[in-house]
């Protein structure tokens, strides 16, 4: 070895020693609000119907219905949404891919033939060169050092990038789960309701009936048999709302499973009971809550993102540094590998852009970004707990004044058919029966529209713990598991 190249050895010897990553280390900020104690108490603590146990994976099999059960795996393996996500996912793990082959090593082969005229005063000749076949084979090979950790920075970069996208698509993933439970409520709510309804204008039409009767046998008179009928026909007018709900919860399903609507599960157009949780909801805490949420999870990732990005940025004052080999033979075609044409090189290589191009502005604007990130993930941390906290309370409200119309519901039966008994036996007035009726009427949709609130809300809720993607993600890796 020559006394250059020992030289340039030991000089690259003495930088990699020295060297250091450039730009902050990632760490969760200490002022982050997900670090506060103060978030992540008992969620259950002052709601009803709850309990503090942890939110299965797979939260829609507490209902226990098969046909549920099988329109979301099938929404798992063919929703548009998910395909979309899926291609995201693939495109940042090979830009991860992409990060970690920069720097290294490297090598090329160049091979080329030309008839060529070279200058004679290129060579301090004054007279005119021939023209001849010339032909260049060469081989490179060098190794850029990541003195500096930019190139580091720039594969946090990129991991980190790859992991919000996967905390992405588990977003889409328990949306998606949570889309098809409500889309499946909607239906089996609008069957029921409907059934309600019929019940409600059977009973109205019995009532028309005999105010006919006693109307023909001396005992009321027509303004009495019009009352009857215009009550009757605006139950009937409700009919057509509860046809037409029912049809857009089929047609949200078809979407969502990418099928038509005759081909979703046998029973699904006809379910006419809502799901139901026989048991106390299962709820978390709060530190779990910020544990489970992807979307939480996607806004930290995004922040340790932009904190490499400042490294990157910062590279951009330091040169780059590099060794490298190269061999190969040039000269005339005829005498390519003779001694003569053959040529080697090895060496250290610098490269330096002196920072006058606006480098130090990319690093202010990189840090501007880091903070923007650090706020934007403290605020996806105070809404998930927004969100949760207000979807106990509706949930608790909703199931109070479900079970308060239950009781009214009952009472207004009792008093309904009392009421009418009095009626046919001619001590309460048509008035007075018809109220009842009407009364019965309206506190029963309105009980059946209560259970509908209910079992939406439950939805809701369950969305906003943020379960559902950890069953997705492991039904994706093990498509052949039911």
């Amino acid at each position: 070895m020559s006394k250059a190249s020992g030289l340039a050895v030991v000089g690259l010897g003495l930088l990699l020693s020295a060297c250091q990553v450039v730009g902050p280390d990632y760490h969760l900020p200490t002022e982050a609000a997900i670090q506060r104690k103060d978030l992540q108490s008992d969620l259950a603590k002052d709601a009803k119907a709850v309990v503090s146990a942890p939110v299965p994976a797979d939260w829609w099999r507490l209902y226990r219905d098969p046909r549920l059960d099988q329109l979301v795996q099938r929404a798992m393996a063919s929703n548009t949404d998910l395909r979309v996500a899926a291609a995201r996912l693939l495109r940042a793990r090979a830009q991860v891919d992409e990060a970690q082959a920069m720097g290294g090593w490297s090598g090329g082969v160049k091979m080329g033939a030309q008839r060529l005229q070279e200058s004679g005063e290129a060579f301090l000749l004054p007279e005119k060169v021939p023209v001849a076949n010339i032909g260049d084979i060469g081989i490179s090979a060098s190794y850029q050092f990541d003195l500096f950790g930019t190139l580091q920075r720039g594969i946090e970069a990129a991991k980190a990038n790859a992991d919000a996208t996967q905390a992405a698509a588990d977003t889409a993933r328990i949306t998606l789960v949570a889309d098809v439970v409500r889309a499946y409520t909607q239906v089996c709510a609008a069957n029921e309701e409907r059934e309600i309804a019929e019940h409600s204008l059977d009973l109205q039409a019995q009532s028309t009936s005999l105010i006919q009767r006693l109307r023909d046998a001396g005992r009321g008179d027509e303004t009495q048999v019009t009352r009857s009928q215009t009550q009757f026909k605006s139950l009937r007018a409700d009919l057509p709302r509860y046809e037409a709900a029912r049809q857009a919860g089929l047609y949200r399903l078809s979407m969502l499973l990418a099928k038509p609507v005759d081909q979703l599960p046998a029973g699904t157009a006809t379910c006419a009971e809502l799901p139901k949780i026989a048991q106390l909801v299962p709820v978390g805490d709060g530190a779990a809550l910020l544990k489970r949420r992807p979307d939480v999870r996607q806004a930290e990732r995004q922040l340790a993102a932009a904190t490499a990005d400042i490294g990157v940025a910062t590279g951009e004052l330091y040169p780059n540094i590099s060794i490298g080999a190269t061999v190969g033979t040039v000269g005339l075609l005829e005498n390519l590998g003779e001694p003569s044409t053959n040529r080697w090189g090895f060496g250290p290589s610098l490269t330096w852009n002196v920072p006058t191009n606006g480098a130090r502005a990319r690093i202010r604007e990189a840090e501007a970004a880091t903070q923007g990130y650090l706020a934007h993930f403290d605020g996806v941390v105070l809404n998930a707990i927004r969100e949760t906290q207000t979807g106990l309370a509706q949930y608790s409200a909703l199931l109070q004044r479900r079970d308060a119309l239950a009781d009214a519901a009952q009472s207004a039966q009792l008093a309904a058919d009392q009421t009418h008994r009095f009626f046919q036996a001619g001590r309460e007035s048509f008035l007075a029966d018809l109220q009842a009726t009407r009364t019965y009427t309206d506190v029963t949709a309105q009980l059946a529209a209560a259970n509908t609130q209910v079992a939406m809300s439950q939805i809701d809720l369950f969305l906003a713990l943020g379960g559902g993607w950890e069953s997705g993600r492991t039904q994706a890796s093990n498509p052949g598991k039911p």
